[in-house]
């Protein structure tokens, strides 16, 4: 676990242990939460796994939906939330479960749990992961550090040499390596560093939508059933910030109309890839609305408030961590403590 995530983990026991997060509740729990997930897998046991933070297990998938009822929450769409943010019906605390990018896993382990249950979900696709075009470079990268003791890499124009022996090493020069290549100017910039780095090392770029995202055929059995709804993630899964005016509208608006023709409905709701300020902000939020999404969401920490209302292309999430897989750390989320405190107990973040 790195620094952060200690200090994170630290946190959250500190709320919930001193019972501060009960009292704060009635003051920073908002009106519901939007909740964001990616794998749901068992547990594994590799020493390096840099990307364990976004998946969690479907024990604690069914764990967090038993906690979430018996707070005297209700599990809802993302249209229901709609209805309720527009018409201010905030008679009862709602939640939404959203899972993001489509991996196959969501069909296979997480949707039974969710129909046994009765409990609507979303799904944001980014169409070029069912076209099998899509690059999905964080797992490139690991993949890449895992096999290798020691890799080679231009950076600034620098020929530079890592040693990644050891695990420790191995998660220092993921972390590097990703905060890097997130900070690239272009998105283009970052995807030729990890193309050259994947054919470098023998790492087959592709081959992740194929083994680890649903086909087409997958995701129209998933749309098929009430309880699901399929939303928008662009095509490439790109940091739309990075992109140039109609770049940007492009991918969002081809996203669409790939999902109507491959499904028979336009999607309503829009995910922005990696979704925190430096990857999506006012000019994106401005283009969902324009676009005619009903919601968009991002990855900026929060619960919803009343005040979302007025902000419905720029709505906060709360991450069900693979890092903190315990009920308590969900219930400090589901109050809003956490995020409230993050958040410097501002409501809404939507620069």
């Amino acid at each position: 676990m790195g620094l952060k995530q200690a200090i994170i983990r630290t946190g959250l026991e500190a709320l919930y242990f001193s019972g501060s997060h009960r009292w704060l509740r009635p003051f920073v729990g908002g009106v519901g939460a939007i909740l964001t997930l990616h794998h749901v897998r068992p547990r594994r046991h590799d020493g390096f796994q840099p990307n364990r933070l976004r998946e969690v297990t479907p024990r604690f998938l069914e764990a967090a939906i038993k906690t979430i009822r018996r707070s005297g929450i209700e599990l809802v769409s993302l249209d229901e939330m709609h209805r309720r943010l527009s018409t201010g019906d905030f008679a009862r605390r709602f939640a939404c479960l959203t899972f993001d990018d489509g991996y196959r896993d969501t069909l296979r382990l997480a949707y039974p749990i969710l129909r046994r249950h009765g409990v609507p979900f979303a799904i944001y696709i980014p169409t070029s992961f069912p076209d099998r075009l899509g690059e999905l470079w964080w797992l490139a990268l690991e993949a890449v550090i895992a096999r290798k003791e020691r890799i080679g890499l231009v950076i600034d124009d620098e020929d530079r040499r890592f040693d990644c022996r050891t695990v420790k090493e191995k998660q220092n020069l993921f972390d590097a390596l990703y905060w890097w290549l997130r900070g690239r100017k272009t998105e283009e910039e970052l995807r030729h560093v990890i193309r050259d780095l994947a054919a470098r090392y023998g790492v087959e770029l592709r081959a992740f939508c194929d083994e680890l995202c649903m086909s087409w055929a997958e995701i129209a059995e998933l749309a098929a059933d009430p309880l699901v709804t399929i939303g928008a993630h662009t095509v490439n899964h790109c940091m739309l910030k990075k992109l140039g005016d109609e770049a940007a509208r492009s991918e969002m608006r081809e996203s669409a109309a790939v999902l109507e023709a491959a499904l028979g409905t336009r999607p309503r709701h829009f995910c922005d890839p990696f979704g925190d300020p430096a990857s999506a902000g006012p000019r994106e939020f401005a283009i969902a609305g324009e676009l005619g999404f009903k919601t968009a969401v991002t990855a900026r920490p929060g619960v919803v408030f009343a005040e979302h209302r007025e902000h419905l292309m720029a709505l906060p999430r709360v991450s069900l961590d693979g890092e903190y897989q315990q009920r308590r750390f969900l219930r400090v989320l589901l109050s809003g403590a956490g995020t409230a405190v993050w958040n410097g107990f501002r409501r809404v973040d939507a620069a």
